[in-house]
C-alpha cells in the first residue's frame, strides 16, 4: 500500500517548452508559475538553452529566475544580465520587461528615459503592453514628442478582446493626443501597413 502511494505521489517527467510555447508563457507572464508548477525539474535545461544555446526566450526565463530566485538562489545582477541578452537579440519580452524595471525603479535604479529605449523597441515589435506603458511615459512628460505619432498609431491599431486593455487603449490615445497637433492624430490614425 505505502509504495503504491509513493509510486502515485513521483513527479512525472516533464518536457522542455518549445520555442513559441515559452514565448506564449512569457506574453501572459505565465513563465515563471510554469516552472514552479513543473517542480523545477527543467533547471538545468533551462540554463543550458540560455547560456550555451544562447536561445533569447530561455535567456529571459533564466535570467528573471535568477533575479527572483525561482527554482534557484536570487542573483538579480545575473538574472538582469541575462533579460538584457534576450532583449540584446530582440526578444519583445525581454525588451518590454526591462523598460518596466527601469520606468519602476525594479531590480535597477529609476530611469525613465532609458526605460522609453527599451519600451520604444518593444513596441516597434509590436509589444501591446510596450506601447501603453511608452504612452504613459509620454502622457506624464517623458521623452520625445517626435515619437508621439508612432506611438498614437500603434495604439490606434492595436487589437485585444480584452475590454479593461481596449478602455485603457482609447484612454491612452485621448490624452495622447491631447499633446499633439491635429493633423499628427489625423496622420498617426493610417492603416498598420502604410
Amino acid at each position: 500500500m505505502a509504495q503504491s502511494s509513493f509510486a502515485a505521489e513521483q513527479v512525472k517527467a516533464v518536457q522542455l517548452y518549445s520555442q513559441d510555447e515559452l514565448i506564449n508563457l512569457i506574453n501572459r507572464n505565465e513563465h515563471l508559475a510554469r516552472v514552479v508548477l513543473d517542480k523545477c525539474q527543467l533547471v538545468q535545461d533551462i540554463q543550458a538553452n540560455a547560456d550555451t544555446l544562447l536561445i533569447p526566450a530561455y535567456q529571459f526565463l533564466w535570467g528573471d529566475m535568477l533575479a527572483w530566485g525561482v527554482c534557484v538562489d536570487a542573483d538579480p545582477v545575473r538574472g538582469v544580465a541575462f533579460m538584457h541578452r534576450s532583449a540584446e537579440q530582440g526578444l519583445p519580452a525581454g525588451l518590454e520587461q526591462l523598460g518596466r524595471y527601469y520606468a519602476q525603479g525594479k531590480l535597477v535604479q529609476q530611469d525613465k528615459e532609458r526605460a522609453i529605449v527599451f519600451l520604444r523597441e518593444a513596441s516597434m515589435l509590436g509589444n501591446l503592453q510596450a506601447q501603453i506603458r511608452l504612452v504613459e511615459l509620454f502622457i506624464e512628460g517623458y521623452g520625445s514628442p517626435y515619437d508621439y505619432e508612432d506611438a498614437y498609431h500603434w495604439l490606434y491599431n492595436a487589437i485585444t478582446a480584452d475590454k479593461k486593455i481596449h478602455e485603457k487603449i482609447a484612454k491612452c490615445m485621448q490624452d495622447l493626443a491631447k499633446l499633439m497637433h491635429p493633423k499628427a492624430v489625423r496622420k498617426a490614425k493610417r492603416p498598420l501597413n502604410s
